[in-house]
């Protein structure tokens, strides 16, 4: 199983960190070892200063998939989830100013919280018209909504496909709206999915 994240996929995002807008999806692999564990708090290493949350929702794909025509994807996935992309922002940043990859920054060790529980794709009407949110110590922080997606599920799948052979029980991570913040001690993090809460983790 593996973990593919898509970055930039919301214009206000990229703003915020004043990146440049892309052409094509962005990106980026986590493995099986960056699950944040059901249940468990999350602890923050020691190796970068400014760890930040970035909510997203994630899809499940089903069955395996190569070149899937995007017209198709939707036979590929059947749940959507939530999670968090933990980001050493302090180390991202180094590694970006000296060309470097971001893995140290974004697949460490529990770097990706995931919902315990999927909802069927069935239950929403319009995968285009999902709100999600996530909340810090009870304030919300974060507000998604996939009608502000650059690139859509189904397109995320087809582009994907193209580098990644996908297989049953990979997750992706398909981008995180503005708002992003820095992770404290202490700090608890609750993320829905319109007003269905998908987990809770405290950070330690």
């Amino acid at each position: 199983m593996k973990i593919i994240c898509v970055g930039r996929n919301y214009a206000k995002h990229i703003n915020e960190l004043e990146n440049e807008k892309p052409s094509e999806p962005v990106l980026f692999i986590k493995p099986d070892s960056a699950i944040l564990p059901n249940r468990n708090p999350l602890v923050l290493p020691d190796f970068a200063k400014a760890f930040h949350y970035e909510v997203e929702l994630v899809v499940k794909i089903n069955k395996l998939g190569k070149y899937i025509d995007p017209k198709f994807a939707h036979r590929y996935y059947d749940e959507i989830g939530l999670g968090i992309d933990v980001t050493a922002r302090d180390l991202q940043e180094y590694l970006k100013a000296k060309g470097l990859p971001w893995e140290k920054a974004k697949a460490f060790d529990n770097s990706a919280v995931v919902s315990r529980e999927f909802l069927p794709k069935s239950n929403f009407a319009d995968l285009q018209d999902i709100h999600f949110s996530l909340k810090k110590n009870d304030e919300i922080v974060q507000k998604g909504y996939t009608g502000d997606m650059l690139w859509q599920i189904d397109e995320l799948i087809g582009y994907i496909s193209r580098f990644f052979t996908l297989k049953k029980g990979d997750l992706i991570f398909t981008g995180t709206p503005a708002g992003v913040g820095k992770m404290q001690l202490n700090d608890v993090f609750t993320g829905y999915i319109e007003n269905r809460e998908m987990f809770r983790i405290k950070v330690k």
